[in-house]
């Protein structure tokens, strides 16, 4: 389970405590292999392997699926807004079992000790050995969200993924927060550690100027024989998302002709299959499969969804295949295909969950792992405080580990008010566990965590939330950016997600009082878009937090979630659990 000492024994008393015998918890990782997890026969002749948004996470971690994944308009009851028990028996998996946790938030405490870690490199690498094993020719491919999400990926400028992505096998990629390394290391990483071994695609990445292409906008590939293209497509919000100015002489966007072009284009130079590698979101990628004919499917990334079916969409002239492989290293995507006189006759398609504790540990990986991290084990592994609750962020309006954020802001600055971005990416904290520095940069490590006070107007806090909320309930996929709602501190407010554009938000109120569109209050913040702010000389979040944090006498209580009151009929929702 790759527990220290102490976490280990935190487990036999949680587990005890739970009525979980030490043999039970023993026997979980037997008996799952027994069941044949892993045994996923071979079908067709054409093979891909898809990983996705891992977030820099090189080690086993734990990390809590969403209780609330609303999906409103056409997606109401639609994968993959469907939480809990609503999604286990739309894709035909039975509660309590292995999968199930992987999936799901359903018993998260106790289903973690039962079943362990998830993710990590050494096992995600024993795993692709085992499928390419079974798979000759297979290809795997990275999603994006990669380069960045911890300490070391911050420290190295995502040299350490670069290397363990080398090592495992990656043939290619597209991306999104690689991009907040910069323009010039992006390129300097394409140039020299990728060349000749890793193909970055990205056909909706342009330069401002004239419109070139940045990246080769796809690859064609042979598996056993059969001409295979990987299309590129990049986040397409990452200057509206992250800061402007590091992206400054690129374009990017939703490009449905130029994707068609390059499909066209694709099959004229003989590919027999199509897929796009992309990191739209998956309400994005389900409408762009309606939308643009000739992909067999869509590998999708960015909302984190780890799906277990493939989604069929149909379009004018046949179907695509739309599946999302999760986040944190924690699924594999496997999609099979066969192929027969140049076309696609069928596919099969699995998403392998990545227990630590069911998959030994490859040797070559962990020994890059452990180079990778040694110089820094020792600032990571620094205890910060004890959690006495269950810290997480995943969820589309709060998460006890982004509660923790904005309640450290706001008493450190003395702001009325606290904002945090609605980012998806960060690792879950099971009660008793300690709070390291590791955890902490896994949930604030970007390359702009700028802590900030802005004196802010009550009409400006109504038109962020509303922005921010359009961003996250717009009716029209293309209008949605892929994040969660901002998560708020002292504030509390009602929300419609069915409302239209500057309608959602009400009942603005803070200590109880209404909030005065007129009246200033002080709101803390970090990770702000604007260059400015990068150079003002403000402190990095992590730095506020920790100083919270060593503050508390050893100890952090659970946090108790700021959550907004729903109305205008959205609930009840399969995609609302809590």
């Amino acid at each position: 389970m790759n527990l220290t000492k102490r976490e280990f024994m935190q487990v036999l008393g949680a587990a005890s405590a739970a009525g979980l015998g030490l043999g039970r918890f023993a026997d979980a990782s037997a008996q799952t292999a027994a069941e044949g997890l892993y045994d996923l026969p071979r079908f067709g002749n054409v093979s891909f392997l898809h990983m996705t948004d891992c977030h820099a996470q090189l080690k086993p971690i734990y990390f809590r699926e969403p209780s609330v994944n609303l999906g409103v308009a056409d997606m109401k009851g639609r994968l993959p807004h469907l939480v809990g028990e609503q999604l286990l028996k739309a894709v035909g998996v039975k509660g309590g079992t292995p999968t199930a946790h992987a999936l799901t938030y359903l018993d998260f405490d106790q289903a973690a000790l039962r079943y362990g870690k998830v993710g990590g490199f050494a096992h995600l690498a024993t795993l692709v050995k085992r499928m390419r094993a079974s798979r000759p020719g297979a290809l795997l491919l990275d999603g994006g969200d990669t380069w960045q999400g911890s300490g070391t990926a911050l420290w190295t400028k995502g040299q350490d993924m670069v290397d363990a992505c080398k090592l495992l096998g990656v043939d290619v990629m597209t991306g999104h927060w690689e991009f907040t390394l910069g323009m010039a290391r992006v390129k300097e990483i394409i140039d020299k550690d990728f060349a000749g071994k890793v193909d970055f695609v990205a056909q909706n990445v342009k330069t401002t100027d004239f419109g070139d292409p940045v990246f080769k906008p796809y690859v064609i590939k042979p598996i056993n024989g059969v001409p295979c293209a990987i299309i590129g497509q990049a986040f397409p919000y990452t200057p509206i998302a992250n800061p402007r100015y590091m992206v400054s002489d690129w374009e990017f966007g939703i490009q449905d002709e130029n994707l068609q072009k390059m499909v066209d284009e694709a099959r004229a130079k003989g590919a027999q299959v199509v897929v796009v590698l992309s990191h739209n979101g998956m309400d994005v990628d389900l409408k762009m499969a309606s939308r643009v004919t000739g992909v067999d499917a869509i590998l999708g990334g960015h909302t984190h969804d780890g799906m277990p079916v493939a989604s069929i969409i149909k379009n004018k002239s046949g179907q695509t295949i739309v599946t999302n492989a999760g986040s944190n290293g924690k699924f594999l995507g496997v999609i099979d295909f066969d192929v027969k006189d140049g076309k696609v006759k069928d596919f099969r398609y699995k998403l392998l969950p990545v227990f630590a504790n069911m998959l030994p540990a490859d040797k070559d990986m962990d020994a890059l792992v452990t180079k990778i991290r040694a110089p820094y084990e020792g600032k990571l592994a620094e205890q910060l405080a004890v959690t006495e609750g269950l810290l997480y962020r995943r969820g589309n309006f709060n998460g006890t580990g982004d509660q923790l954020i904005v309640d450290a802001l706001m008493d450190v600055q003395g702001a009325d008010i606290a904002f945090s971005p609605g980012f998806r990416w960060g690792t879950s904290l099971l009660p008793g566990q300690a709070i390291t520095r590791e955890w902490l940069l896994d949930m604030t490590a970007t390359t702009y965590s700028y802590a900030t006070l802005t004196d802010m107007k009550g009409e400006m806090l109504k038109t962020v939330l509303e922005d921010v909320c359009d961003n996250l309930f717009n009716p029209d996929p293309y209008y949605q950016q892929g994040g969660d709602m901002v998560r708020v501190g002292g504030l509390t407010y009602a929300c419609d997600p069915l409302a239209g554009m500057g309608q959602r938000i009400s009942d603005m109120r803070l200590k109880g009082e209404l909030i005065d569109p007129a009246k200033t209050y002080k709101v803390a913040g970090w990770a702000p878009v604007a260059e400015d702010a990068a150079k003002a000389g403000n402190k990095m979040v992590w730095d506020l937090v920790e100083e919270w944090l060593k503050a508390r006498g050893g100890k952090v209580a659970p946090r108790q979630l700021n959550t907004p009151k729903l109305t205008g009929g959205v609930l009840p929702n399969p995609g609302y659990a809590v």
